[in-house]
């Protein structure tokens, strides 16, 4: 015998158990491996079910946009004495403050009932002096924290220690207002003693710059295009932006200010408000210019930020909103449902890539149907695609339809990146886990 057939003959009692125990396993997991297709591919179903309801929520509200007919504003002044106004412009390390504070200074609003208010968290001392000199210049006066402690909010409520006025109103340092902003702006407060804020539309200045862009104008757009009017026309409120928007001083002291370290300290505020009985009006046609980030990496930073403070302060103040007897009981459940859709549609995504996936992991070995691969994905895709074409709609209606094929390239390229830090900000603020505050890059940084 062979030195060949003696390992053979040795080994073949190995080989057949080895054979043995591959045809037990094979006879056990494909078993396994079914069961778990079927949950994967139960789940998926569910999330693409779940998908279907949010995207019918956005073909809703862009229906509405297409088919109502906007109400004209019979006054946009106001005949009686003007209410003194504290406009503040905090900033940390952004020269485009002198912009924004140059364009406030332009204001038709007589110059003896207004003051303009630099909060100046500066780590950089040649911007800080810049914006001293500018100040001292035109009469501006500047507040100075050793840090920035605290976010932006805490840098609201020191200024608001400062201010004088009746009514406070407040501008990202990149944002630029029309010369009547502030003569239009405080026109509701002086109508009506419920209304404790006011939000004006943002137009952005930067659309067409990159890919990037384009998706950044398209999420504020969907905003506010299609979303705030909607809720304004149907329960006549809305929600602050942070940025171009006004509140009554005496409300916001008697409910605390705002709460510093609150990565969206506006939305925060506004859900006290509604909580406490008080009304946020938008004004759809009293515009200010914006800017959105420009590189993926602040795009992200930014979406990230925003989802996680948004589900943070609905998390926070939910069950307040529930319990209130100031609140109508279909705004308890209709607000959520509007303004966390658009969050909601990103986990359901990040669900639906997932289960989809194991599902195809997991599913018994045979050829690709190519045809109906790309049937039911294009199928799912159309389903799903409300907010795609909410977008759309929003930039037709802001005279930025060359926007829309960079929109959508980029909704499916950037934008399953965007959709990650999205899900990463939701996660965080479910499970209560820190997140830092991000410094964007702005535009007029470079240009001013």
């Amino acid at each position: 015998m062979s030195i060949a057939e003696a390992i053979k003959e040795f080994l073949q009692p190995y080989v057949f158990g080895i054979n043995r125990f591959f045809e037990w396993y094979n006879s056990i997991s494909r078993g396994v491996l079914d069961f778990f297709h079927n949950v994967f591919d139960s789940s998926f179903n569910a999330f693409l079910g779940i998908a279907v309801f949010v995207s019918v929520i956005y073909l809703i509200l862009t229906i509405y946009a297409l088919f109502h007919k906007k109400t004209h504003r019979k006054e946009e002044s106001y005949d009686g004495e003007l209410p003194f106004v504290s406009v503040q412009i905090p900033t940390f390390n952004e020269i485009v403050a002198l912009r924004c504070a140059q364009k406030c200074l332009e204001f038709d609003y007589p110059k003896n009932k207004y003051e303009i208010i630099i909060g100046d968290d500066s780590n950089n001392q040649q911007i800080s002096g810049q914006i001293r000199e500018f100040a001292e210049a035109n009469n501006i006066k500047v507040l100075k924290r050793p840090s920035n402690i605290g976010f932006k909010p805490a840098n609201l409520n020191n200024m608001l220690r400062h201010s004088k006025g009746e009514i406070i109103v407040i501008f990202d340092s990149d944002f630029a207002p029309d010369n009547d902003f502030l003569s239009r702006i405080i026109v509701p407060f002086m109508k009506d003693e419920k209304i404790a804020g006011v939000q004006a539309r943002w137009r952005i200045s930067n659309p067409n710059q990159n890919l990037i862009t384009a998706l950044g104008t398209a999420i504020v757009y969907t905003f506010h295009y299609i979303t705030l009017p909607f809720v304004q026309s149907n329960r006549k409120m809305t929600v602050l932006c942070g940025s171009a928007e006004a509140v009554r001083k005496k409300t916001l002291i008697k409910l605390g200010g705002w709460e510093s370290g609150n990565l969206t300290e506006d939305i925060e505020y506004s859900l006290r408000l509604f909580k406490n009985g008080y009304r946020i009006e938008y004004i759809d046609d009293l515009q200010c210019d914006s800017e959105v980030p420009y590189t993926t990496s602040d795009l992200c930073k930014q979406q990230m930020r925003w989802a996680y403070g948004v589900i943070y302060s609905w998390k926070k103040h939910f069950s307040g909103i529930v319990k209130s007897s100031k609140m109508a009981t279909v705004d308890k459940f209709y607000m959520p449902i509007i303004f966390c859709s658009g969050y909601l549609l990103s986990l359901i995504l990040m669900g639906l890539f997932a289960t989809g996936l194991l599902s195809l992991i997991t599913h018994a070995p045979e050829p690709v149907n190519w045809a109906r691969f790309f049937y039911e994905l294009g199928r799912n895709i159309l389903l799903t695609s409300g907010l795609i074409l909410a977008s759309v709609v929003a930039l037709t209606r802001a005279n930025k339809k060359k926007l829309v094929w960079k929109m959508v390239a980029s909704s499916f390229s950037y934008g399953l990146v965007v959709t990650y830090y999205v899900n990463v900000g939701i996660i965080k603020a479910i499970s209560n886990y820190p997140m830092k505050w991000y410094m964007l890059k702005k535009l007029g940084n470079k240009e001013f």
